[in-house]
């Protein structure tokens, strides 16, 4: 099974929804399990979050996701300055901020950063998928 979306989004807070939405359908439609999809929304919320926060002068991104049989990987693509994320620092415990990247790094199975110096920055994430069981036939009312 093979399924791919690509959006091109402005760089604002009212994108995120759409792109959630839109792939989460998406997940939802070929029967991923909802801790799966929970998990992918909450990188990519997160990807983007840092996109519409730190992508200057950027003024939109890309958001392309696919579905390779048991894979689900996303590319979230900036167009801003771009950042090294060997350069970022580590929160300090208390700080209300900074844990994207953190948070991205625990749920995802893979995650690679492109730096694209004054070309943006290319975040790849993938995430292996398990599907929802369909109750056999047996089994339906």
């Amino acid at each position: 099974m093979e399924a791919t979306i690509a959006l091109r989004l402005p760089r604002d807070a009212a994108s995120v929804p759409v792109i959630r939405q839109t792939l989460d359908g998406t997940l939802r439609s070929l029967g991923v399990m909802p801790t799966i999809r929970d998990d992918i929304e909450l990188m990519l919320s997160e990807a983007c979050a840092n996109v519409i926060k730190h992508a200057t002068p950027s003024d939109d991104y890309t958001v392309s996701a696919g579905v390779y049989n048991d894979r689900c990987v996303i590319r979230v693509i900036d167009t801003g300055a771009g950042f090294d994320p060997h350069q970022v620092r580590e929160p300090t415990p208390g700080s209300e901020h900074g844990r994207g990247l953190q948070i991205m790094r625990a749920l995802a199975d893979d995650i690679r950063f492109t730096h694209r110096r004054e070309r943006g920055t290319i975040v790849s994430l993938e995430k292996r998928l398990r599907f929802v069981e369909a109750p056999s036939p047996t089994e339906r009312p």
